[in-house]
């Protein structure tokens, strides 16, 4: 016996098309809070590309209004006579310097961009065939509201906590203070660590180096001198790099 189907009528075809166009919606808004989650991870930006925050649990904040690019222009370039190599990209997680934990790093969710390069210098005058003197890591963070001033306080506390560390095996010291005439505010650490030769045993003395911390407005910079192969930096190259670093930025934000 046959059966007779009545055909669908108009409302019924527009319900029948809206329930999959409703599944869609659903699924497109899950895809987009996954993404803006505050445990997503998010990627290192070369200085070129839009930036990203330095911890991965302090993602940037997504109603930013400080810029969300840096570019390679906004950081300080040598000059040729005490260049060994061309400034080169880093991954930011490698650039920043770490003492007792993760000082440098705490930018929070009000940062809006970050990006770092390397920069490898010589002493003037010395032949191309002698190996560095040592490399510079700068690292830019761009904030939004008052997160610049916010992570110069909290870095000052964390270093005021650490006055000794392990030095890769060595023992360290800290000693902080602050730079005049540089940005907005600036913070010197000076690091002294037991020496030790290329084997990693102890020579009896000492080494040292420094790290300069500057704010411009809402941008704060991190530099840290590392001298070749675990010998001592410069203090008259950090003193000139941060100088100079902090002009770039200044010219980089008018």
């Amino acid at each position: 016996m046959s059966r007779h189907v009545t055909p669908p009528t108009s409302r019924t075809r527009s319900l029948l098309v809206l329930v999959p166009l409703l599944g869609s919606i659903a699924l497109a808004s899950a895809c987009t809070t996954a993404e803006d989650s505050p445990d997503a991870t998010p990627s290192s930006a070369a200085p070129t590309t839009a930036g990203a925050a330095t911890n991965p649990s302090d993602p940037p904040s997504s109603s930013a209004s400080a810029p969300a690019t840096i570019p390679t222009s906004a950081f300080v370039e040598l000059p040729t006579e005490l260049r060994k190599s061309p400034r080169r990209t880093t991954p930011v997680e490698e650039a920043l310097p770490k003492l007792c934990a993760n000082e440098f790093g705490t930018g929070g969710r009000q940062v809006t961009a970050s990006a770092a390069m390397t920069v490898t210098y010589k002493k003037a005058g010395e032949p191309e065939t002698n190996v560095p003197q040592g490399m510079i890591h700068q690292t830019i963070f761009t904030f939004e509201g008052d997160g610049a001033s916010a992570y110069m306080t909290r870095l000052r506390t964390a270093v005021q906590a650490c006055p000794s560390y392990d030095h890769f095996g060595s023992p360290g010291t800290v000693k902080s203070r602050a730079l005049s005439g540089v940005g907005d505010e600036a913070l010197l650490l000076d690091r002294t660590w037991a020496g030790t030769n290329l084997n990693g045993d102890r020579t009896g003395g000492s080494s040292s180096s420094q790290i300069a911390v500057a704010r411009v407005d809402t941008t704060v910079t991190v530099f840290d001198d590392q001298g070749w192969e675990g010998t001592s930096g410069d203090p008259a190259m950090v003193d000139r790099v941060v100088r100079d670093g902090v002009r770039t930025i200044d010219a980089w934000q008018r």
